[in-house]
């Protein structure tokens, strides 16, 4: 199983050293002796990428409102620059230096403002002003310099978010904050900003409004729609920051355009659940958004919550939103289970367009429509068949197993809540605490014929390797493996006979409590196992609202897959001891008959860890593939906590088994996939 669940930025102190300093020459120019001191401005800096990395031989170009010669400098190696200017009272003529510029103080000192253009191959142009007040000798500047990139289709694109909240907020007065001694700078601001796309000479004006008026928060995010269209990632993102935060401190300056606004970037750090907290914040001052309602269903489907996706986008285009809004509505309608009305949004989104010229996002959606359409007459036609056959289809929920021993039957489903309540609480402390794992790893390969005896077999032994990522959102697992000489390897032995099996640790998620909306369970009672007195628990994805799912893979074929299945549960500490589960529906349409994963978890314990972990030592899968009877049956052991962090190349296998001693206690990872809410940004943001 897989779940589809941002980036963040670091910003270390800066320690200025010199840099390449290059000061054009100018015929004519009057040259000052340093002997007589004035006022010393530094400005210093840093250049990131996104990521946080320094980004060295960078150009620094730099422009000042007071006169002096622009400054071309270059970062050094740890992705920093410096320069300074000096001014003075009274002038003195002297020693020529080619290095400085000796400036007369006057008012526009007072207001020094230097404007940085920050250029690099590979990278989008970066701009930023800052303003040394007279009191203000040292500015320290953070740049982000982001990589020249397609932007990413299945998010809302700068130009989108700009074209769709600017002209909101055209005409301001006193009522958004705005005094009427400011209209006039707003207005020029405007003018340069919308009408004649200068968009470096309107953010002077919308930062002087800004900052005499720090409760007009839609104009301050006029401010940041400004800046990001000038390549001022930073500043947009903290004036942005700075809004919300203020609404959140007082809801009377209420307005959605800084919620709206903040949530895309966040979607843009691939937050989707984030993200959302702001979307329904925003609605919550404008029901009728459509672009608040159409983004609120984009991150739902990106966090496959389809269903809450297809609500939210029909209500977008009831509210008037675009084609993009429809285009999610077909995906989502897809994914609920109905690809006929996906279909027919589909060819609404269309309109009489040839789709060999859509882009390929449009192509794919078509085809997994059409795919859909097939699997459900291939289910039907299956059914058909089976029915006239007089086989029952597998049902856990309705039907589940009659042979099971020693079972006494639930009386009623009272016992249900606080059992998922306990485990899933037992799954969210797994997966927020697990550390990296290596072990040894046995894999028996089997195919069988149809009465079940073995017609083909081979074995393989790995040293496994499981890595927890705690840097990214979501839960996810990776997995390594290697040869018992310590070479990094891949899984062995697929052809035709044999197929390849992985992601075991992550079955539990079904119960995860982010995931457990998204299958419906039925307790059906007790059952000793292994001296166990457990609860016996069934289960069954629902597609329209699972937000996990597995996958078949064959050739160049990937089919999505849900399951159902039974879950043994120990009634004293909650723990999974046994889980079994087998495909929802069968795929027909690829020979899918059936798909039964068996697994049985053990507590695992290490040494200087305080928490024990249920993890699997033992799994059987069994594979009905076109007309292919395969297992796979794996083995682990020997598990030791790997010092190895998942950020580094796993190149030299032999280097874990040597790292995995017993490590300190890790620190637990926060759990991402708590419901959000909306709170305070943090000060990180602006560094």
């Amino acid at each position: 199983m897989r779940d589809r669940l941002g980036p963040f930025l670091l910003f270390a102190a800066l320690s200025f050293l010199p840099a390449t300093l290059m000061v054009p020459s100018q015929a004519g120019a009057q040259d000052y002796s340093p002997l007589d001191t004035g006022a010393r401005k530094l400005v210093a800096g840093k250049v990131y990428t996104p990521r946080g990395d320094p980004v060295v031989h960078a150009t620094v170009q730099i422009t000042n409102d007071a006169g002096a010669p622009y400054r071309v400098l270059v970062t050094d190696n740890h992705g920093e620059f410096s320069t300074d200017y000096n001014f003075f009272n009274k002038p003195v003529i002297g020693e020529s230096r080619t290095n400085y510029n000796f400036l007369s103080e006057g008012e526009e000192v007072k207001h020094f403002t230097v404007t940085l253009k920050v250029t690099k191959k590979g990278f989008q142009v970066a701009h930023k002003i800052a303003e040394l007040g007279e009191s203000v000798h040292t500015i320290d500047i953070a740049i982000t310099l982001r990589p020249l990139q397609q932007e990413d289709p299945s998010l809302l694109s700068q130009a989108d978010l700009i074209k769709g909240v600017a002209p909101r907020l055209r005409q301001l007065g006193p009522a958004d904050g705005l005094p009427p001694k400011d209209e006039k700078d707003y207005a020029r601001g405007v003018q340069e900003f919308l009408d004649r796309d200068h968009v470096d000479r309107a953010v002077p004006y919308f930062a002087k409004v800004a900052k005499r008026n720090p409760s007009c928060l839609r104009c301050r995010t006029m401010l940041a729609l400004d800046e990001l269209s000038w390549g001022d990632w930073d500043d947009a993102r903290h004036n942005l920051a700075e809004s919300v935060n203020a609404l959140i401190a007082d809801r009377k300056l209420g307005s959605p355009e800084p919620l709206l606004a903040y949530g895309v970037l966040v979607s843009w750090g691939h937050e989707p659940a984030k993200a959302r907290a702001y979307f329904i914040e925003a609605l919550k001052y404008a029901p009728q958004d459509a672009l608040a309602l159409q983004e609120l269903g984009r991150v739902e489907c990106l966090d496959l919550n389809w269903r809450a996706a297809n609500d939210s986008l029909k209500k977008a285009l009831a509210a008037g939103a675009g084609p993009e809004a429809r285009l999610m509505h077909a995906e989502a309608l897809l994914w609920v289970g109905t690809p006929d009305e996906a279909n027919a949004e589909l060819d609404r989104y269309l309109d009489g367009r040839d789709l060999k010229k859509m882009p390929p996002r449009v192509r794919t959606l078509w085809g997994h429509i059409q795919e859909r359409k097939k699997d459900e007459a291939a289910l039907l036609a299956a059914k058909t068949k089976a029915k006239a056959r007089r086989e029952e289809p597998i049902d856990y929920l309705h039907h589940p197993p009659q042979n099971l021993p020693d079972f006494e039957r639930a009386a009623d489903q009272a016992q249900l809540g606080p059992i998922l309540t306990a485990v899933g609480k037992n799954v969210s402390d797994l997966f927020a605490n697990l550390p990296n794992i290596c072990s040894v790893e046995k894999v028996h390969q089997e195919r069988l014929n149809r009465n079940g005896k073995t017609d083909a077999a081979q074995e393989y032994q790995y040293r496994y390797l499981l890595l927890a990522p705690n840097q990214k959102w979501g839960l996810s697992i990776d997995e390594y493996r290697s040869d018992m000489q310590g070479s990094e390897t891949h899984q062995s032995g697929l052809d035709a006979n044999h197929m390849l099996t992985e992601g075991f640790v992550s079955a539990p998620l079904v119960f995860h409590p982010a995931y457990q909306s998204g299958s419906t369970f039925r307790l059906l009672g007790r059952q000793k196992v292994k001296g166990r007195n457990t609860f016996v628990i069934a289960y069954a994805q629902n597609p329209a609202s699972s937000r996990i799912y597995g996958s078949f893979k064959y050739g160049k074929t990937i089919r999505t897959t849900y399951t159902q299945g039974l879950a043994w549960i120990d009634s004293e500490n909650h723990q999974i001891i046994r889980l079994t589960s087998d495909l929802l529906i069968p795929l027909p349409q690829i020979g899918l008959e059936k798909e039964t994963t068996e697994i049985e978890f053990s507590e695992v314990n290490f040494k200087r860890l305080t928490q024990r972990f249920w993890l699997p030592d033992a799994v059987t899968v069994t594979l009905d593939w076109d007309g292919k009877v395969l297992r796979n049956k794996h083995a682990y052991s020997d598990f030791l906590v790997s010092n190895v962090d998942f950020t580094q190349r796993i190149g030299k296998p032999k280097d874990v088994e040597k790292s995995a001693q017993e490590a300190n206690e890790p620190t637990p990872r926060n759990n991402p996939l708590e419901n959000h809410s909306l709170s305070l940004v943090p000060p990180a943001d602006k560094p």
